[in-house]
């Protein structure tokens, strides 16, 4: 027979795209292929550098070419249904009716961005405090922060007006997808990327449209928003080899799929620790969130699947912690005229520390802020002539990192809630034998790395 049908999950990640073919078994769902590019995208931002963060979405779309053009014609030949997710908070606009242009590539017809911005990320500061309060007040239980794509537009709106006139649709770079692919005239949101962007009322599953339009904010721009799970569409096109007419589900919240993925028991906690850190817990059945935020609190309501909400304390500082680490040693090297690579740097200073098991220095890793307290900077303290070796300094960074996660959701708060374990997961995690140990230190829970988070699978499953 032709094989069984695959579902394709797909993650627009903030380093890279991740392609993963997922079949029915007998035993549940099953991991057929996958493959990953690394996008390479970052892009400087003309009008808000240094504090702008955007990436080419030429060069996310090509990676995502790259990647289906990897995986196995005769498999994406079966695939029924697409599930995609991405980076949230972000925004990319668009001209609806130029959006992208379909060719043949060697798969099959593909499609590359034509009338589309540069995709301005979660990570992107160019909306100071300052300019954040002089906003109006959201109507939504999540805190309005820099890199939510409202605050941004609000920034075009006084910065750069003439900007925005150029298009007519705008989402995050996985909506952005879905509407090439089911040729949307109007982009579709789920309520998860929604919230992401602030003024978004989850009760009513709605825009704040009039405070938006009394201060003239381009309302027209905002997509329609729909449930997660639910379908956006067709493909109009066989996509790499993908047949036309395949249902793809409406784009999801690459968190929220990384979750689903591998969270299995509502007594279970999922710490995530990639290019930043999430720490997540499931909320009783029935939550709703407050009304209006606590501004000062660490931990926000992400809503989930089925009308269910996740918990989170979600850090800025995570591995791109390290990743600052290390490209500073490397610059000090460099500096003194000495050449090594940042590749190398990295198992040495993990063997470093993991010959120091304990150290009195003490690292407040908080070198992005957070979005709680965006002006707060990163420390140093206890400084002593026994500590400054690279062993000492990596051993407490290390310690920072997962303490500063900790003190958002603090132990306490999870045994209250119920947790029995934790399951831990994320590239920095994955690589890092010394933030293991740290996590196991500081955790009073069994730690489980054997079921790892997959945004890309987690995309499938939803479907």
């Amino acid at each position: 027979g032709p094989g069984p049908t695959c579902v394709l999950g797909i993650d627009l990640g903030t380093t890279s795209v991740k392609a993963a073919l997922v079949t029915g078994t007998e035993r549940g769902l099953a991991l057929a292929q996958s493959c990953s590019r690394e996008t390479r995208a970052h892009s400087d931002s003309l009008e808000a550098a240094p504090q702008g963060m955007e990436q080419d979405v030429q060069k996310i779309i090509r990676a995502l070419n790259e990647c289906l053009a990897a995986l196995p014609q005769q498999q994406l030949q079966r695939v029924t249904h697409i599930g995609i997710s991405g980076q949230m908070h972000g925004v990319v606009f668009w001209k609806s009716d130029k959006g992208c242009k379909w060719s043949e590539s060697g798969t099959g017809p593909a499609f590359e961005p034509d009338k589309v911005s540069h995709l301005v990320t979660w990570q992107d500061g160019r909306c100071s405090p300052t300019f954040l309060s002089s906003l109006p007040l959201p109507q939504s239980h999540v805190s309005l922060a820099t890199g939510f794509g409202c605050a941004t537009v609000y920034w075009y709106l006084k910065n750069s007006p003439d900007f925005l006139k150029a298009y007519d649709a705008a989402g995050t770079i996985q909506d952005y997808v879905v509407a090439m692919l089911c040729d949307l005239k109007k982009p579709l949101m789920s309520v998860q990327n929604a919230a992401s962007w602030g003024y978004f009322n989850c009760r009513n599953k709605s825009w704040n449209t009039d405070i938006l339009k009394k201060s003239g904010f381009p309302v027209h721009l905002l997509p329609e928003v729909g449930d997660p799970g639910s379908i956006a569409g067709r493909t109009t096109c066989a996509w790499h080899g993908i047949p036309k007419g395949a249902k793809v589900g409406i784009a999801l919240g690459d968190f929220q799929c990384s979750v689903y993925s591998c969270l299995s028991e509502r007594t279970d906690a999922v710490l995530n620790i990639s290019t930043s850190a999430q720490l997540t817990i499931s909320m009783p059945l029935g939550f709703q969130p407050p009304e209006a935020p606590d501004p000062s609190s660490a931990v926000t309501y992400f809503p989930y699947f089925s009308g269910d909400y996740l918990a989170v304390a979600a850090s800025l500082n995570g591995g791109n912690v390290l990743a600052m680490f290390v490209g500073m040693v490397a610059q000090w090297t460099q500096e003194l005229g000495l050449q090594v690579q940042e590749s190398a740097i990295y198992p040495r200073i993990i063997q470093a520390a993991l010959a120091q098991k304990h150290s009195k220095l003490s690292v407040h890793p908080t070198i992005f802020g957070e979005r709680h307290l965006p002006e707060q900077l990163a420390s140093v303290t206890s400084i002593g002539a026994s500590e400054l070796s690279l062993g000492h300094v990596t051993r407490a960074l290390c310690r920072g990192i997962v303490e500063n996660l900790c003190s958002m959701l603090p132990v306490q708060h999870l045994e209250e809630m119920g947790v029995r374990r934790i399951l831990g997961s994320g590239s920095a995690l994955a690589r890092n034998e010394v933030l293991r140990q740290e996590v196991e230190r500081i955790f009073p829970f069994p730690v489980v790395y054997g079921k790892d988070v997959d945004a890309a699978v987690g995309a499938a499953m939803v479907m």
